[in-house]
């Protein structure tokens, strides 16, 4: 779970409520479901003609990635390639067959299939580049998808205002109502505005920096096939790989990457 996405979600509800009491309002007073339906159904709805029906469907368990976290294998990668380098100084590149299928990393498993099939440097990194655009530009589509919802919602909203007031401005006679209908009509304008400040922008952005954390751990996975492909010091390589890592995850293993 990824506490950061929780404590956003639960901390946006718990400031929209300080709101509305210090503002000496009532929950109740922001809560229409007909507001819900035209701005959450109806931006919603929105997505089915901007985007393919698998992705309008699929957005779901994406919006589900944004409370989970991921582990890159970063460190274990690191240490796995100094591992394959050493190995492959002392016994040759073809000696890094053995044992290839163990490995958990597919993308690292799939750059040293290819360099121990005889395929050049040129080619592998041509290979694998267009693995890592390929894997980004899918990333990036389905962000793209959220930060659409994210544009939709606060349009929605503004019609969701139009049609309350249409509806008041029917009913001018009755005096009494104009206050609460007025109310009610601004309420849809406060979720579009939710929606795209609160949820939809953000987890947009959040998936675009789990996909910058992947997409840099697979760079750092290409850079360490080629070092070993063209047989750089397990040290120099251990050096090169570390510059990819935080700080606290460098510190973590930069003792054994670099022993002699």
């Amino acid at each position: 779970m990824d506490i950061a996405t929780l404590i956003g979600f639960i901390g946006g509800v718990v400031a929209v409520f300080l709101g509305v009491f210090t503002s000496g309002g009532s929950i109740m007073g922001i809560i229409d479901i007909p507001s819900v339906v035209v701005t959450i159904g109806g931006s919603y709805m929105a997505l089915f003609i901007s985007s393919p029906m698998n992705e309008a469907i699929g957005i779901w368990g994406i919006i589900g990635r944004c409370f989970k976290t991921f582990d890159y294998g970063e460190k274990t990668a690191v240490q796995n390639m100094v591992t394959l380098s050493e190995k492959a100084r002392r016994e040759g590149i073809l000696a890094l067959e053995e044992g290839l299928e163990d490995l958990d990393d597919e993308f690292l498993k799939e750059g040293l299939r290819l360099m121990v099939d005889g395929h050049d440097g040129s080619k592998i990194r041509e290979i694998m580049e267009n693995e890592i655009a390929q894997t980004e530009s899918r990333h990036m589509e389905w962000a793209g998808v959220i930060t659409q919802w994210a544009g939709y919602a606060p349009g929605w909203g503004m019609m969701g205002t139009v049609i309350g007031l249409i509806g008041m401005l029917n009913n001018l006679e009755d005096k009494s109502s104009l206050g609460p209908n007025m109310a009610v009509a601004l309420i849809t304008t406060l979720y579009g505005s939710m929606l795209a400040n609160w949820l939809f922008g953000p987890l947009a952005t959040k998936l675009i920096a789990q996909n910058k954390q992947e997409m840099n751990v697979k760079e750092m996975v290409l850079e360490g096939v080629l070092s070993i492909q063209t047989g750089d010091n397990p040290r120099i390589l251990g050096q090169k790989l570390l510059t990819y890592l935080d700080p606290k995850s460098r510190k973590a293993i930069e003792a054994e990457v670099m022993k002699e």
